[in-house]
C-alpha cells in the first residue's frame, strides 16, 4: 500500500521594513528618478539637434576633425553651406579664351593689324547687320528733323535705331566728309560735307564701322578726306575703303568676336573714269580705295580670306535709281566670291536691288538710300547671323525713306517690299518675315 506523500503547507514570510531603512531607501529612490528624468532631458537637448542636422552640417563637422592636407582637398570640391552658416562663394569658372587669344592680348598687334573685338550677344554667334547710304550734311533737307535738336532718332526712327544697335556688328556707307575744311570739287553737281561733331550720330546709332570706299568722301579734297579719317578714328568708329595711302584704303578692318574673326573690305567702282573726281589713294596721296580695274580688291579680298573665318565684301557699284543690274556689277560679283568672300553687300544705285546667291553667297547689290535725301524710297537692312560653319539666317528688313524719316515697315507696307524683293530676286526664297533661303 502506498504511502501517500505528505504536503507541506509553506507559508510566505512577510518582509516588514523597520523605519531605519524606510527613509533612507525613499531618498535614494527619488534621487534616482530625478537623476533619470536629467539624463532623458540632456539625451534629447543634446542629441535632438544632431538628428535634425542636414548632410552639409554633419560633413562640415567632419571636416573640422579632419587633418589639414584632407580639409583642403575637400574644400576645393564643396562649395556647400548648412543652414545659419556663413554662405561660401563658389569658385569661378575660368573665362572662355578666344583661340585668337594671342592677338587679344597685343594691342599693338591689334591697331597696327586693324583688328577690333567686341562680346558677343549670343555666345558662338554674331550678329551683323548692315545698311545704305546716310548723310549728315546740314545743307541738304535730309538732316532738317534733327538739325535743331542734334537728336538722330528724329531722323532715324528709334524702332529702327534698335535693331540697329542690337546686332553685334553694324555697319553702313558714310557718304560724305567729316571736316570745316576744304573746297567743294569744281564741276560736281552734289559734295557732301557735315560737321565734325555729327559724327557722334554714328555711336547714338550703334554703329560700329563705316565704308568710305564711295564716291563723295573726296568731295571737299585730300584735306577733308584725312579730317574725315581722324573724326571717325576720334569717334571710335572703324573704317574701310579710304586712306591716307592706298596701303590704309585697301587694308582690311577685322573684328574678333569670341571665337571668330570677321574680316570686312570696301572698295568703289564709281566713278568709271580714268580721271574720276574722287580720286584714288596712291602710295603717297589720300584717296579711295576703287575697283574698277578689280585686280588690287581680289587680292585684298584673299589676303582677308588667309586671315579670318569670314569676309564681308562691301562694294559701291551699279547704275543710279536702276533696279537692273549693271554688267559690270554681273561680272565683278562672281570674282569676289571667287576670291573668298562670304557675303557681298552691295549700295549707291540709291534704290532697292536684287538679292542673289552665287555658289551659296548671299549677294544683296543694293540696299538704296537709308537716310540719305527728302525722297520717298523704299529701303531696308540686312541682317546676317554666322557660327563657326557660316550663316545661320540672312534677313532683308524693309524700311522706308520717307518726309526726312527713315522707319520699319509693319503689316501691309512690310509684305508689299518683301513682294517686290521676290519679284526681283531669282534664285532665293523671302518668306513673310523677310528670312532668305537658298
Amino acid at each position: 500500500m502506498a504511502k501517500k506523500r505528505s504536503r507541506k503547507k509553506t507559508k510566505k514570510k512577510r518582509i516588514r521594513f523597520h523605519r531605519s531603512f524606510f527613509l533612507p531607501f525613499l531618498i535614494t529612490l527619488t534621487a534616482a528618478v530625478a537623476l533619470g528624468v536629467l539624463a532623458l532631458a540632456a539625451h534629447q537637448w543634446i542629441m535632438e539637434p544632431v538628428k535634425t542636422k542636414t548632410a552639409n552640417e554633419i560633413q562640415s563637422d567632419y571636416e573640422k576633425e579632419k587633418p589639414e592636407t584632407d580639409r583642403a582637398e575637400t574644400e576645393e570640391n564643396d562649395t556647400s553651406v548648412g543652414e545659419g552658416t556663413e554662405p561660401v562663394a563658389p569658385e569661378e569658372e575660368p573665362e572662355t579664351v578666344s583661340k585668337y587669344q594671342e592677338e587679344l592680348d597685343d594691342p599693338a598687334y591689334m591697331e597696327e593689324n586693324n583688328i577690333y573685338s567686341v562680346e558677343p550677344v549670343e555666345s558662338g554667334k554674331v550678329t551683323m547687320a548692315f545698311a545704305g547710304d546716310v548723310l549728315f550734311d546740314d545743307h541738304y533737307a535730309i538732316t532738317g528733323t534733327v538739325r535743331a535738336s542734334g537728336d538722330i532718332s528724329q531722323g532715324i526712327m528709334p524702332e529702327v535705331m534698335e535693331r540697329m544697335q542690337a546686332a553685334d556688328i553694324m555697319m553702313l556707307n558714310n557718304e560724305f566728309a567729316y571736316s570745316n575744311r576744304g573746297t567743294p570739287l569744281e564741276e560736281k553737281q552734289f559734295t557732301f560735307r557735315a560737321r565734325p561733331e555729327t559724327a557722334a550720330y554714328l555711336t547714338d546709332l550703334g554703329v560700329d564701322i563705316v565704308s568710305l570706299a564711295n564716291n563723295h568722301a573726296y568731295d571737299y579734297g585730300p584735306e577733308a578726306l584725312e579730317d574725315t579719317l581722324d573724326t571717325l578714328r576720334e569717334t571710335g568708329i572703324p573704317y574701310v575703303g579710304a586712306g591716307r595711302d592706298i596701303g590704309e584704303a585697301r587694308k582690311p578692318v577685322y573684328y574678333i568676336v569670341g571665337d571668330i574673326k570677321i574680316a570686312f573690305v570696301s572698295a568703289t567702282q564709281i566713278e568709271r573714269l580714268d580721271t574720276p573726281d574722287t580720286k584714288e589713294a596712291t602710295e603717297t596721296s589720300p584717296g579711295v580705295f576703287r575697283c574698277w580695274n578689280g585686280e588690287k580688291l581680289m587680292e585684298t579680298v584673299r589676303e582677308a580670306a588667309k586671315n579670318s573665318d569670314f569676309v564681308v565684301a562691301y562694294i559701291h557699284w551699279g547704275t543710279e535709281n536702276q533696279a537692273e543690274l549693271d554688267w559690270a556689277q554681273l561680272k565683278q560679283a562672281p570674282e569676289l566670291v571667287a576670291a573668298g568672300a562670304d557675303l557681298v553687300i552691295g549700295d549707291h544705285p540709291h534704290c532697292l536691288q536684287p538679292i542673289g546667291v552665287i555658289q551659296g553667297v548671299p549677294v544683296i547689290y543694293s540696299l538704296g538710300n537709308f537716310w540719305f535725301n527728302s525722297k520717298t524710297l523704299d529701303t531696308g537692312m540686312v541682317e546676317v547671323v554666322i557660327d563657326e560653319t557660316g550663316i545661320v539666317s540672312y534677313q532683308f528688313i524693309p524700311c522706308l525713306q520717307s518726309g526726312c524719316k527713315t522707319t520699319l515697315l509693319q503689316g501691309a507696307e512690310e509684305e508689299r517690299v518683301l513682294a517686290y524683293m521676290r519679284g526681283i530676286s531669282e534664285g532665293v526664297r523671302i518668306d513673310g518675315d523677310g528670312f532668305v533661303t537658298w
